[in-house]
């Protein structure tokens, strides 16, 4: 157990210079304290993995290092030595939090044993951690979820683009996530600290649009009554994110591009040059470089603001990263309504790997907002939480015209499993424990004291258990008494 940092706490000066040397002797990094008041001074200095106390101290006790030990560091492990009088104690210390107790006169393996153990426990909750961030890290950027193939190339993509200072296209269907994308790049650059300014071309006529972008002075249209700054000033030193670029018009377009030449521009109804420094971020549905090459975009600003292009791909074309995005929509849309939802039950899984979702990113948004405020409390999310329809043919009902399952003929193709009769709660209950308790004595060598400690049971109640399930004791422990 190797680089194992262990604090010792015994008032007896023999055994606590043996616990020293046999622990030092595997590899661990020991200190030690001869009085409870000792101990809970060294505690409050630095970290241990593990902290093996004797129960009864000068000082303060070991119950009392216990305690003290899980408020400041809840995952390290104590491990109590008590006489036989005491057992009881110990017992009821392990309720508390200990790992394990040893009783009086013992054997040193015995200690190494269970030192072992524990080391084996904190190894598996390390290779946890870290797999979570490697996994974190991997298939999500900037809230962007993935695990497909192109999803993993376009992170890749946003994280090297955004260092730089060039313009970006942003290229996909309505829904796919082009602006969470364009937060992405402008939260992982250099002008992450400056404002990211935001506008939506296709919801403004062409003379408005000219003054939301550029701004106007007083007086240079009838409803200009003061000056106005535009999003272009806004976003001096941060980022301009356009929105539906290709549905502006040509003299916009010409406007846009002389900006990005020149650097400045004019307010409209105004003379006066102002300098700005905004990096372009665009958003479209359509490729600007084929509608370019189609007469339908300025050509120059094409080439300048497609000098980088980042294609996002619709929802359908990557149905691994579906239920990946769905449980994370889940799981924020839960504990922002104060629910306990349990995920989704198999048939509703099944039905949103199979659906097209025209709408994208967007369109499973919805539906999972729909599936959490309908879903009971502790229970599964179904079909029709996820659709909203109460007559949905899961519950007998007819086929409903605005449901995309029904739409797309997937309540025929997805059949509700009919074959066995449906268990009880109680029966689904038992199958999920048996199997957990075999998964945990699996990941722990078959230890019962160690799965005991993950499945936050006592020794006896999982030795009971494994009796119930026909579960095998591991090799060793065979004999272990019931307490």
């Amino acid at each position: 157990m190797k680089g194992l940092k262990v604090l010792i706490v015994d008032d007896e000066p023999l055994m606590r210079l043996s616990m020293l040397d046999a622990l030092e002797g595997i590899g661990c990094e020991v200190m030690a304290a001869a009085t409870g008041t000792e101990g809970l001074t060294i505690l409050g200095t630095r970290q241990f993995d593990i902290v093996i106390t004797d129960l009864r101290l000068p000082g303060a006790d070991g119950l009392t290092i216990l305690k003290a030990c899980k408020e400041r560091s809840p995952t390290t492990e104590v491990i109590l030595i008590t006489a036989h009088g005491s057992v009881d104690t110990a017992v009821g210390a392990i309720k508390l939090g200990a790992y394990d107790y040893i009783t009086k006169p013992f054997q040193m393996d015995e200690l190494l044993l269970i030192v072992e153990r524990v080391g084996k426990i904190l190894g598996l909750r390390r290779e946890n951690l870290e797999l979570k961030e490697v996994l974190e890290d991997r298939f999500s950027f900037g809230g962007i979820l993935g695990r497909n193939h192109q999803m993993r190339a376009l992170l890749e993509k946003i994280k090297l683009v955004a260092a730089t200072d060039s313009p970006v296209s942003i290229v996909g269907e309505r829904g796919t996530g082009k602006e969470l994308v364009a937060h992405a790049i402008h939260l992982n650059s250099p002008r992450r600290d400056q404002p990211l300014i935001k506008v939506c071309c296709a919801d403004l006529p062409e003379a408005l649009l000219e003054a939301e972008l550029f701004g106007h002075e007083k007086g240079a249209f009838p409803a200009a009554l003061r000056q106005r700054r535009g999003r272009f000033e806004l976003a001096h030193k941060g980022t301009l994110l356009i929105h539906d670029i290709d549905a502006v018009s040509p003299t916009v377009q010409a406007r846009v591009w002389r900006v990005l030449q020149e650097r400045r521009f004019e307010r409209v109804g105004g003379r006066e040059p102002i300098e700005v420094d905004v990096r372009i971020v665009c958003a479209s549905t359509d490729d600007l470089r084929e509608m370019a090459h189609q007469g339908r975009f300025h050509k120059d600003l094409s080439e300048q603001l497609t000098a980088v292009q980042i294609v996002v791909p619709p929802l359908r074309e990557r149905r691994e990263d579906v239920l990946v995005i769905a449980e994370h929509m889940l799981e924020a849309r839960s504990a922002a309504l104060g629910k306990s939802l349990d995920g989704f039950a198999q048939l509703s899984r099944d039905l949103l790997l199979h659906y097209s979702f025209p709408g994208n990113v967007g369109e499973l948004e919805q539906m999972v907002e729909c599936a959490a405020a309908l879903g009971r409390e502790g229970e599964s999310l179904q079909p029709w939480d996820l659709c909203g329809f109460q007559t949905c043919p899961y519950l007998g009902g007819s086929p409903q015209a605005g449901c995309g399952f029904c739409a797309e003929g997937l309540t025929a193709k997805v059949e509700k499993p009919e074959s066995a009769a449906p268990a009880t709660l109680a029966t689904a209950r038992e199958a999920f424990e048996r199997d957990y308790i075999a998964a945990v004595l699996k990941q722990v060598d078959g230890s019962r004291t160690n799965a005991a400690t993950i499945l936050g049971l006592s020794r006896k109640a999982l030795w009971d258990k494994c009796k119930r399930y026909g579960l095998s004791p591991a090799k060793g422990e065979a004999e272990e008494k019931e307490e």
